[in-house]
């Protein structure tokens, strides 16, 4: 089976999206899958990175628009801008144009896309060289053309989708589709088991691949200036290697009054995760991640896309909502207070993340797949 993505990261777009089509191909590769990624070489791109799994890449230019989409009054479906089409870096017509050229030869039998800057219009324009389409998405705020859809998002419901996309089109919504790779349930029990006594000894620090707004920086000036932390307590920062503000929270960790450290490109996040006792992380992918080893969570919104997940995550008693603002260091030393002394609330807190997720999604969606 031949299996294309076309998905992109940047330093605007962040580090998720790709990695969780990567998850998926990881385990479409393990089943004999060909899969190739299509990216668009933007500042912060995962391309190297990609390659370096040892998939083909192949890498779309950074190019001007021609025009914009058209934001005349009466515009309709076909003609309408889309909230993130800036992330695009060229128009829908621009980049199918230049993925045809990539998809006439390989003729994927799945065409994956996971961009909010493409909808229904770029996916029909492909339509002639694919066998199927599977769409990824996490907002329902425009139609798709494809067979099957994925949106993972906690309290997601089909009928969310069901005008946006063909009559046909299986909906696999919910977190129990959650993309993980596979060491986070092999870790999920070692992990829970764990939390039985909760304490507060080891705190991990991951604002997702790029954090581009220092929310890092923000958190340790929190931690620093909050009522102190247990005396063995030990602080683990998780950043890209494309973060704008790598060198300065590698200094900034060097002055914390607890034993703090800086790793980059991790290759065992799962471990990481399932050693801490509390995390203090962005509402993007990895809070599902979280969520599947039941790591209690003080959750930050960096982007207006992440404000859904949060919400339903702190309903849900899985994690506490803190919205980046000049007030953020002083929500989360509060959040920090109520939570050391309150291991009963650290418990339900890991019991309710537990809940939400618990490992399995990749293996749901491969069987929707036929792999």
């Amino acid at each position: 089976m031949k299996v294309a993505f076309r998905s992109d990261a940047s330093r605007q777009i962040g580090t998720g999206h790709v990695m969780r089509c990567l998850t998926l191909a990881d385990a479409l590769a393990a089943s004999g899958a060909d899969c190739q990624f299509i990216c668009r070489a933007h500042e912060g791109n995962l391309i190297d990175f990609i390659r370096g799994k040892g998939y083909v890449v192949h890498a779309l230019p950074i190019t001007h628009k021609a025009s914009a989409d058209s934001t005349a009054p009466g515009s309709d479906a076909s003609t309408a801008v889309l909230a993130h089409s800036h992330w695009l870096d060229a128009t829908q017509a621009q980049d199918a144009e230049a993925c045809v050229r990539i998809l006439a030869a390989q003729r994927p039998d799945w065409l994956i896309v996971d961009h909010y800057a493409l909808d229904a219009r770029w996916e029909r324009t492909l339509a002639p060289h694919y066998q199927k389409l599977m769409a990824i998405d996490d907002l329902a705020d425009r139609p798709h053309a494809c067979d099957l859809l994925l949106d993972q998002t906690f309290g997601r419901e089909a009928t969310d989708y069901r005008s946006l996309v063909p009559a046909a089109c299986h909906l696999l919504c919910g977190s129990q589709y959650a993309l993980l790779r596979p060491e986070f349930a092999a870790l999920r029990p070692y992990s829970l088991l764990r939390r039985a006594r909760p304490a507060l000894r080891e705190v991990l620090i991951t604002m997702g691949g790029v954090d581009k707004y220092d929310a890092t920086g923000q958190v340790l000036q929190a931690l620093s200036t909050s009522p102190p932390l247990p005396a063995e307590c030990r602080i683990t920062v998780v950043m890209g290697a494309t973060g704008p503000w790598l060198t300065k929270v590698q200094s900034q960790a060097q002055d914390m009054p607890w034993p703090t450290r800086v790793l980059v490109g991790v290759s065992d996040m799962a471990q990481l995760m399932a050693d801490s006792d509390l995390a203090i992380g962005a509402a993007g992918a990895t809070s599902w991640e979280r969520c599947c080893l039941g790591v209690p969570t003080i959750m930050l919104v960096l982007a207006e896309n992440q404000r859904k997940v949060a919400q339903g995550l702190e309903q849900a008693g899985a994690a506490k909502l803190i919205n980046l603002s000049h007030s953020a260091p002083t929500q989360i030393s509060q959040a920090l207070v109520a939570l050391m002394g309150d291991a009963a609330q650290l418990l339900h807190m890991s019991e309710c993340a537990a809940s939400i997720v618990d490992g399995s999604g990749v293996n749901a969606v491969m069987l929707e797949l036929e792999v």
